[in-house]
């Protein structure tokens, strides 16, 4: 018997695929440590994937058999090749397209971040264009400041959904989950399957 919602291991249980798949990504770079570099993973379709690639699927354990297997509906999260180095994640997302094969993309990145109640004390040149490496640097020696994890995921028809884990709270079930938490991330992520 599961009580309060959590599956044995504490993980909280995902209503749709969309979530599942971006609390298992929390949960794989969670299980690596934190001081990760970005990550970007494709999400296809688990059915899909067994159809048209069983050998792949079979690889990554979705043979469907056995009490393991994926809930119908679900996504696969498939991670790319590693992001390169000194490219800022903006532009490195503007060179991203996706074969028609790919449902959805989901993204991880560790970011500083401060509250609210600081972020009205930041000094205003470092909130002008140009500024943006002092700001980090004052960011990172703030006393407030606090690390996070992000991750992100879209599907090609719009669907979008988040997960935030602070690294003071490092647990699965104290990770923050809704569509809007990182919008910025989210666009950047969407855009990749503009035509």
């Amino acid at each position: 018997m599961r009580m309060n919602n959590l599956p044995i291991d504490g993980t909280p249980l995902a209503a749709n695929p969309l979530t599942r798949a971006v609390l298992e990504i929390d949960e794989y770079v969670a299980g690596l440590g934190w001081d990760q570099p970005a990550r970007l993973f494709a999400l296809v379709d688990t059915d899909r994937l067994r159809a048209e690639e069983p050998a792949l699927a079979e690889q990554l354990g979705l043979d469907g058999e056995g009490a393991d297997a994926p809930a119908p509906a679900s996504l696969t999260p498939v991670e790319q090749d590693e992001l390169p180095a000194g490219v800022p994640l903006d532009e490195f997302l503007g060179t991203v397209a996706w074969p028609d094969a790919v449902a959805g993309c989901a993204m991880t990145v560790e970011r500083l971040m401060l509250p609210p109640s600081a972020e009205a004390s930041v000094p205003e040149d470092l909130q002008e264009e140009g500024a943006e490496e002092k700001l980090a640097r004052w960011v990172a020696e703030h006393p407030d400041r606090q690390e996070v994890r992000m991750t992100v995921a879209v599907l090609r028809d719009g669907a979008r959904e988040s997960a935030l884990r602070l690294r003071e709270k490092d647990s699965p079930t104290e990770v923050l989950t809704g569509p809007d938490l990182v919008p910025g991330l989210t666009e950047a992520l969407a855009a990749t399957f503009s035509d």
